[in-house]
């Protein structure tokens, strides 16, 4: 049976008249066990092949125009690959997508629009892939739209999607997928993945973020097939479904923000939902054995010098039952000593999520022309993943920009820079570093 449990990381004490209560409440998992076991013990054997397993997943695939060539011919390859990690028992389908999207398997005359996973629906679907050829636009409102109705028949407490393009969403208007994104959220997770440099990173950012899934690059066609069955494995790892972060106030309090800050930035706030009058709710998706660490930040009514008080109260439920919580304190002090500290974890992963920022609006304004804001904003970033330790996105960093003066964010744009290493440091802007404990 899988367990969790929450430790807080904050500096308690607030100046005379402070508000502001910052932590990093770090959450881990273990005995999460895996989400395929056990499912193909609930193949019921009924007539129709579907079982009652509580994992269901699918692979929607780019059969746009664009995808003609090495990169339908890899992704094929790669769908296979997927297939063949998914266990048995789990419930599965594939979608090609294009301007419309189109049920690959089951096939389109089939009765049951998912099946369970056994060697038969294997090369079966194998098969069903192997047709698939590329033509027409881009419309993936209409592939979330195919993956919402198809989930919404089966009986899984966990439903993964995911999603591979190799362009823009040029068929279709930018509203419409906006609004998809609005009405499938909190039905299913979705891992976006782009191949090549003919995608747009925010709209993969926009459906990922939503769906709390992640969003990467995948640069070559051949590196497809390693990547999908990564995300299946990753995918049927996660033994733990239903799983949120609840925070409690006060009375009078405010709830500022609550951010994932570990392993990738994610902003909670607005995903809120409401448990109590006092207490709110953030869902966090299906959990593996891991560790996530979360920022939350509470305004509290400021009290006299030597009070004290429980600023927050989070917790950890699966299921709406509550397995793990840890408290956030106020005390009000006079001893500048004391107030003054910040606490290592709050100040790493703001710094983290202000380099994702900071990459962020830097690439967009380099894209825009406007290399004044590129260059102040991405000698920031190399500053702050400097000063936090994130080699990777220096690294990245350094694609881009000539680096003066590291300590002091000095920096130059490259000229002629590749647009596949620009997409790969925009993709992997939101992954931080744990912060150094001793």
């Amino acid at each position: 049976m899988a367990e969790f449990s929450a430790e807080v990381f904050q500096n308690e004490f607030l100046s005379d008249g402070g508000t502001d209560v910052h932590a990093i409440v770090s959450v881990t998992c273990t005995g999460a066990g895996a989400a395929g076991a056990g499912a193909a013990a609930s193949l019921s054997g009924t007539a129709d092949g579907v079982g009652g397993g509580q994992v269901a997943e699918i692979v929607a695939v780019d059969t746009s125009g664009s995808m003609q060539g090495r990169n339908m011919e890899a992704a094929k390859h790669a769908a296979a690959v997927a297939v063949d990690q998914i266990p048995d028992g789990t419930l599965f389908a594939i979608i090609g997508g294009s301007h419309v999207a189109t049920r690959i398997f089951p096939y389109p005359n089939a009765r049951v629009p998912m099946v369970a996973m056994e060697p038969g629906a294997r090369n079966e679907a194998k098969r069903a892939i192997s047709t698939m050829s590329a033509s027409g636009g881009t419309a993936i409102s209409t592939w979330l739209r195919l993956a919402d109705d198809l989930f919404a028949t089966v009986p899984a407490a966990q439903k993964h999607l995911i999603l591979l393009t190799d362009g823009k969403n040029e068929s279709e208007p930018s509203m419409h997928l906006d609004r998809m994104i609005t009405d499938v959220t909190g039905h299913f997770q979705c891992d976006a993945r782009g191949v090549g440099d003919r995608w747009v990173v925010e709209e993969l950012r926009k459906i990922s973020t939503a769906l709390l899934g992640t969003v990467d690059l995948i640069a070559r066609p051949e590196d497809i097939a390693e990547d999908f069955a990564a995300l299946v494995r990753k995918s049927m790892a996660r033994g733990v479904a239903d799983v949120d972060l609840r925070v409690w106030a006060p009375q009078g309090s405010q709830v500022l923000f609550v951010k994932q800050v570990a392993p990738e930035v994610d902003d909670l706030t607005s995903r809120r939902t409401e448990v109590n009058p006092l207490t709110s709710g953030f869902p966090t998706g299906a959990w593996a054995d891991e560790t996530r660490d979360y920022h939350v930040a509470v305004r509290v009514a400021a009290k006299p010098v030597g009070s004290e008080q429980l600023a927050a109260r989070v917790q950890v439920a699966v299921g709406g039952e509550v397995q793990a919580s840890g408290l956030v304190k106020a005390k009000w002090s006079d001893d500048s000593t004391l107030t003054a500290r910040i606490s290592p974890e709050v100040a790493h992963y703001t710094g983290q999520a202000e380099l994702a920022s900071a990459i962020q609006e830097g690439l967009a304004a380099k894209a825009s022309g406007d290399e004044a804001t590129a260059t102040v904003k991405l000698g920031r970033a190399v500053q702050l993943a400097a000063e936090t330790g994130n080699d990777e996105a220096t690294s990245r960093l350094r694609k881009i920009v000539e680096v003066e003066n590291e300590e002091e964010g000095t920096v130059r744009l490259k000229r002629n820079t590749a647009k596949l290493d620009e997409m790969a440091l925009d993709t992997a802007s939101t992954k931080t570093t744990r912060v150094r404990r001793a």
